[in-house]
């Protein structure tokens, strides 16, 4: 954890804009070797890369701050070097002319030898004025989450794992989430691709990593040991599906921002939610991908966890009738830790992508 090797690194939770946009910023805070000269902090360079090219609408910079071979994982598959991230950029603003993407957090872990991996923690206002991928213009103003996770070395961005919430931004939009997700199927039939097969290989990842993981301890201090932390809750409540620890782990009042627009209120409705997934999805395997950790105000610590979950679409409920399908998921937490507990999460996976995986399976029988 970075909390005493570089305490005057950007803390965005807690910072107005202006100040992170500050065009004259003070030397820098932590080793940065390859970086421009005007970065102060990693965070500092997410901050700033991100408002130029979506607010500023310096759509080329693409090129300039991800690399030409770099690759970009989503749960709809890989996006490849940073000409098709230009290209994706602009296609998103034409459809959404308007959208902001607003800083909340950035969570970092690394060095400038092996790269800083940085978690992006996102809100995004937009106004829907042109044909998307969901369908065509509806006028409708949407507002979502994302977590963009980057690892970044010498000023570029050489991978990310990209969690945005496309369920609540189509549900948004007036469109059907279900019913858009066969479509997207239906396309990909016609077209001769196939999603669960494309995440074959991060499915058997994860079911190594969930056995790697397996029977992990519980630290005597969560906030001074994040990874034995994230390991622990991630086994508990998804491998291992012990759901009466959860009053251990989350504060009571716990405030969980979960996909499609969900906000949890207290470990009560925290559980329910889990038992709905545990329901739906057997033989589900969870692993932990990677853990970054910063301090947030006193003694209370941010955690950033990216994780993955392996299963079969086995029961009804919350994704749907039973389809069988192999799925995978892709996701991102943010975890804000007092006294030991989570006071409150944030987490992202792309639920639309989720559906899209188990109709793809239907169309295969």
């Amino acid at each position: 954890m970075q909390r005493d090797a570089s305490p005057h690194v950007t803390k965005v939770a807690t910072t107005d804009i202006s100040e992170m946009l500050d065009p004259f910023p003070a030397g820098r805070r932590m080793p940065m070797k390859g970086f421009d000269e005007e970065f102060v902090d990693i965070a500092d360079y997410i901050i700033r890369i991100t408002d130029r090219i979506w607010h500023e609408r310096k759509i080329e910079l693409c090129r300039d701050y991800y690399s030409e071979d770099g690759v970009i994982h989503t749960m709809a598959g890989d996006i490849s070097g940073s000409a098709i991230v230009e290209a994706n950029t602009r296609a998103t603003l034409e459809a959404f002319p308007d959208r902001t993407l607003d800083g909340d957090n950035v969570i970092w872990s690394g060095d400038e030898e092996k790269g800083y991996y940085s978690s992006h923690l996102i809100t995004s206002r937009m106004t829907n004025l042109g044909p998307s991928e969901f369908g065509p213009a509806t006028g409708k103003r949407a507002r979502i989450r994302t977590i963009a996770d980057c690892l970044c070395h010498e000023n570029k961005i050489g991978e990310e794992w990209l969690m945005r919430d496309n369920a609540a931004l189509v549900s948004q939009l007036g469109f059907d989430v279900s019913k858009v997700a066969a479509e997207q199927a239906a396309t990909d039939k016609v077209e001769g691709r196939n999603l669960i097969a494309t995440l074959s290989e991060w499915r058997e990842a994860t079911v190594d990593g969930a056995a790697a993981i397996a029977g992990s301890p519980r630290p005597d201090h969560a906030e001074t040991a994040p990874d034995d932390f994230a390991k622990y809750v991630i086994d508990v409540v998804w491998n291992r599906g012990d759901l009466d620890a959860l009053p251990a782990l989350f504060d009571f009042r716990v405030g969980a921002h979960l996909t499609n627009g969900r906000d949890l209120y207290g470990t009560l409705e925290y559980r329910e939610y889990c038992e709905a997934v545990h329901s739906a999805l057997g033989e589900l395997s969870a692993s932990v991908d990677h853990v970054a950790c910063i301090p947030y105000l006193g003694d209370a610590v941010d955690i950033a966890v990216r994780w993955s979950i392996a299963a079969t679409h086995s029961g009804d409920g919350i994704f749907g009738p039973a389809s069988g399908a192999p799925v995978f998921i892709l996701a991102s937490s943010h975890w804000r830790l007092i006294n030991g507990r989570i006071r409150e999460e944030w987490t992202v996976f792309d639920e639309l992508a989720l559906l899209r995986q188990i109709e793809t399976h239907r169309l295969a029988d």
